[in-house]
Order: structure tokens, then C-alpha cells, then sequence
């Protein structure tokens, strides 16, 4: 019985994995935390500099 449906058992498998990988690569985005923290960081260095001058 298996071998008459390898090829939809694998053809399943992997649209799961793929899904799985898709799902994993859109959550390692950059957090939107992070980036406002960055552009704090940022804006405080400019100012820092705009002072001395």
C-alpha cells in the first residue's frame, strides 16, 4: 500500500516542510522593538554630537 502512494506521501511532506522553513524564516525578522531601539540610539548619538559642536 505504501508504494502505491509514495509519491503523494512525499509530495506532502514536503509542502509541510516547506511551510515549517517558510514560517521559521518570517519569525527571525527583525522586531519592531529592535528597531526602534536602534533608531533611539541613533537619534541620542546625533544629538551628543550637535551638543559639542
Amino acid at each position: 500500500m505504501l508504494a502505491k502512494y509514495w509519491k503523494k506521501i512525499g509530495l506532502i511532506i514536503l509542502i509541510v516542510l516547506c511551510l515549517i522553513n517558510g514560517i521559521s524564516k518570517l519569525l527571525k525578522v527583525v522586531s519592531f522593538d529592535d528597531t526602534i531601539e536602534a533608531v533611539k540610539t541613533k537619534i541620542s548619538t546625533i544629538q551628543k554630537l550637535e551638543e559639542k559642536n
